[in-house]
C-alpha cells in the first residue's frame, strides 16, 4: 500500500512538470526569421547582379548601334576602352546584319571601371534604331569582372512619342556564372519577359548617367538549384554607374513560399528587404 501511494505521487509530479515545461515552451513562429541562404538574400542579390549585366549589356549594344566603327563608343565618357573593337557584317543575300562588340581575350579595363572580355554579338534586320525589329544578344566567351555571361537577349524597341519614354520588350533566357573558378561554377538562370523602359539620360552621350526602369516577371534559378517566380510590383530601377538594384518591388514565390523583396527607395546601396508574413529582414546585396 505504501509503495503504491509512493507511485501515484511520483506521476503526479511527473504530469505536473510536464505542463509546465509545456506552458513555458514559446509557440511557433508563424513568420519566423530567415535562416537559410535563401532568405537570407541570395535571391536578392542574384537577380540583381544579372538583370544588372543584362541592362548593360542591351545599353552597349545600343551604343554600338548608332556608329559601327567604335570611335563613337570610345570618344563618349564611360562606354568602352582603348582596348575594345566594334565590328559590323552584313550577309547581302539574308540581310542580316550581325555588330560584334569585341574586348579582347584578357581583361580590357572600360571606362564605367569594368573589366570586360571576349565579345558581344547582335544580330537583327532592317536599320539598327528601326523600332518593332527584334535584336537577338548572344555571347563568346563574355565576362565582366570575372562573372561569365551565357545565352540570349532578345530585345525590341517599340516607339514612342514620348521623350524619355523609350522601352523595351526584352525576353531573357540567360545565365551567370558568378565564380571564376571553373572547378566551382556557381551559375544562376534568369529567364522571362521583361519592359524596359529607358528613363533618365537619353539626351547625352554619356552612359554613366543612364537610368532603367524594369518591369514584368522572371524565373530565377539559383546556384544550389532553388527556383524563384518574381513579379515585378513596383518596377525595378537600374542606373548603369551602380552595382546593384536601386529601387523596386517583387512579389516572390520559392523554396519557402511567399515574400516581398524591395529593393529601396533610390540609392546606390547594397541594402534590400525581405518581408515574411509581418516580420522584415534586411539583406545586404553584396552575399
Amino acid at each position: 500500500m505504501h509503495c503504491k501511494l509512493n507511485l501515484s505521487r511520483t506521476t503526479f509530479f511527473i504530469a505536473i512538470t510536464l505542463i509546465f515545461f509545456a506552458a513555458c515552451k514559446p509557440a511557433p513562429s508563424p513568420n519566423p526569421v530567415p535562416t537559410d541562404n535563401d532568405d537570407n538574400g541570395g535571391f536578392a542579390s542574384d537577380a540583381s547582379r544579372i538583370e544588372l549585366v543584362n541592362n548593360d549589356v542591351i545599353s552597349l549594344a545600343d551604343a554600338a548601334g548608332s556608329l559601327y566603327n567604335g570611335a563613337y563608343m570610345k570618344a563618349t565618357h564611360t562606354t568602352l576602352g582603348a582596348c575594345a573593337l566594334v565590328g559590323h557584317d552584313t550577309d547581302n543575300t539574308l540581310g542580316l546584319h550581325t555588330l560584334t562588340i569585341y574586348f579582347g581575350d584578357k581583361d580590357c579595363k572600360c571606362l564605367d571601371g569594368r573589366n570586360r572580355r571576349g565579345s558581344i554579338i547582335i544580330n537583327y534586320y532592317g536599320n539598327y534604331p528601326d523600332s518593332l525589329q527584334p535584336h537577338v544578344i548572344t555571347f563568346s566567351n563574355y565576362y565582366v569582372n570575372d562573372n561569365n555571361l551565357t545565352g540570349s537577349i532578345t530585345c525590341t524597341r517599340i516607339d514612342t512619342t514620348v521623350v524619355g519614354n523609350w522601352y523595351y520588350q526584352v525576353s531573357v533566357n540567360d545565365t551567370l556564372n558568378m565564380s571564376p573558378d571553373p572547378l566551382n561554377s556557381q551559375w544562376v538562370i534568369w529567364n522571362g519577359t521583361l519592359v524596359r523602359k529607358w528613363i533618365a539620360g537619353y539626351a547625352t552621350n554619356d552612359r554613366s548617367d543612364d537610368v532603367f526602369s524594369v518591369s514584368g516577371s522572371a524565373n530565377l534559378t539559383r546556384p544550389n538549384g532553388h527556383q524563384f517566380t518574381f513579379n515585378i510590383s513596383s518596377a525595378l530601377q537600374f542606373a548603369l554607374n551602380c552595382d546593384y538594384a536601386e529601387s523596386g518591388v517583387v512579389n516572390v514565390n520559392g523554396l519557402a513560399g511567399a515574400r516581398i523583396l524591395n529593393y529601396g527607395g533610390g540609392n546606390c546601396d547594397a541594402l534590400a528587404q525581405i518581408t515574411i508574413g509581418a516580420v522584415v529582414n534586411g539583406v545586404n546585396l553584396t552575399k
